[in-house]
């Protein structure tokens, strides 16, 4: 239960720190102040898509970095209750990355010669259109473990050669020690 509750814990303490980050790199979308409210002046924008995929690209690589380094510290010890903890740590620092993007808007935004002229244009908000992104960080994290481990199970497997380790043809003429 340890092993679990610390990854976790390490997990949404990076998602706090990816939220900064998604929100340095990731693009606001212009919104035009009008009599009814805010609204999105460029309906066309890629301000949006744009944000989840940097998203997408600040979660990914932290669920690469978190796979590894859980397979890591984990190798001798209790790999089940790490793979467990980084796809729940992974999901929870997802949507902490997510909160804390959205309240830290850190980001630069280029609004001017966004829409009609005349119309005051503020930067619009943080946000996600697509929420699948959220799955990446843990997707990727958890993948990964299993991809680490099925490559050293593998390698480690008396199954690798058969027949007690011998070769199943005998050794190949030419190739042994007597033969150069």
């Amino acid at each position: 239960m340890r092993d679990f509750a610390v990854t976790v814990l390490a997990l949404a303490a990076l998602g706090a720190a990816a939220g900064a980050v998604w929100s340095l790199l990731a693009p606001r979308p212009p919104y035009a102040v009008t009599g009814q409210g805010r609204v999105l002046a460029d309906p066309t924008t890629q301000a949006l898509i744009a944000a989840d995929g940097w998203f997408a690209v600040v979660t990914g690589v932290l669920g690469l970095a978190c796979g590894v380094a859980g397979y890591a510290l984990s190798r001798r010890r209790r790999p089940v209750a790490v793979v467990l903890g980084l796809a729940a740590g992974g999901l929870l620092g997802s949507h902490l990355a997510l909160a804390a993007g959205r309240a830290l808007n850190l980001g630069a935004a280029d609004v001017a010669g966004s829409g009609p002229a005349g119309v005051q244009l503020v930067p619009g908000p943080l946000n996600l259109t697509a929420h699948g992104v959220l799955y990446v960080w843990p997707t990727l994290a958890a993948g990964l473990f299993f991809a680490l481990e099925a490559v050293a199970g593998y390698r480690d497997s008396p199954l690798r050669r058969p027949f007690g380790g011998e070769e199943p043809y005998g050794p190949l003429p030419g190739y042994g020690p007597l033969d150069r």
